[in-house]
């Protein structure tokens, strides 16, 4: 199986969220996590692909991104695509989500099989998946593709979890992807 995967932001011109307390950026977790289930799925036989980039769908204004994220996924072509995210809302919601097209569709198994299995390796608040059309990333892909929201950035027990708990993070969601192959 050919996954893409996209760490959410970027370095440079979007770091996504940040912990207003510790000041954890939501691009260097993604970061982080994105490279260890990169390593986890080539040992499980995985072609990998990784692009963390502002330019999702040559929507960038900065000339030094001159591939999208979104076509290079398309051009590859991947089989799945999943983006690795930290969700931030009010500093109280806590837990674990997943963003598809639609929950009845390829792109709807891929997220709940990650949903599941973060949600259980890491007991997380199960914030269920959802369904979220209006994404760049699952709208402009040409494959069943999710977006992983991990744990919430802004609330410090969660933001603790993100640093404490990456490579379970890591492997829960490899396991997810891998999960989801079994079923097709």
């Amino acid at each position: 199986m050919k996954v893409f995967i996209n760490p959410g932001h970027d370095f440079d011109y979007d770091s996504g969220a940040v912990n207003p307390n510790s000041g954890l950026r939501e691009c260097d977790v993604a970061a982080r996590v994105g490279n260890r289930v990169k390593g986890y799925l080539e040992a499980a036989g995985c072609e990998v692909q990784l692009l963390q980039s502002d330019n999702l769908y040559f929507d960038s204004q900065y000339n030094d991104r001159p591939v999208a994220v979104c076509g290079a996924a398309n051009d590859w072509p991947a089989d799945v695509f999943v983006s690795i995210h930290c969700n931030a809302a009010n500093t109280q919601a806590r837990g674990t989500e997943v963003e598809c097209c639609s929950v009845d569709c390829n792109g709807g198994k891929l997220a709940q099989c990650i949903q599941s299995q973060i949600v259980d390796s890491l007991e997380t608040v199960d914030r269920g998946v959802k369904e979220m059309l209006g994404l760049i990333v699952i709208k402009h892909t040409d494959m069943p593709a999710c977006l992983v929201e991990m744990a919430f950035i802004d609330n410090d027990a969660d933001a603790q979890l993100l640093v404490d708990q990456e490579d379970d993070f890591a492997r829960a969601i490899a396991r997810g992807i891998t999960d989801y192959e079994c079923t097709l």
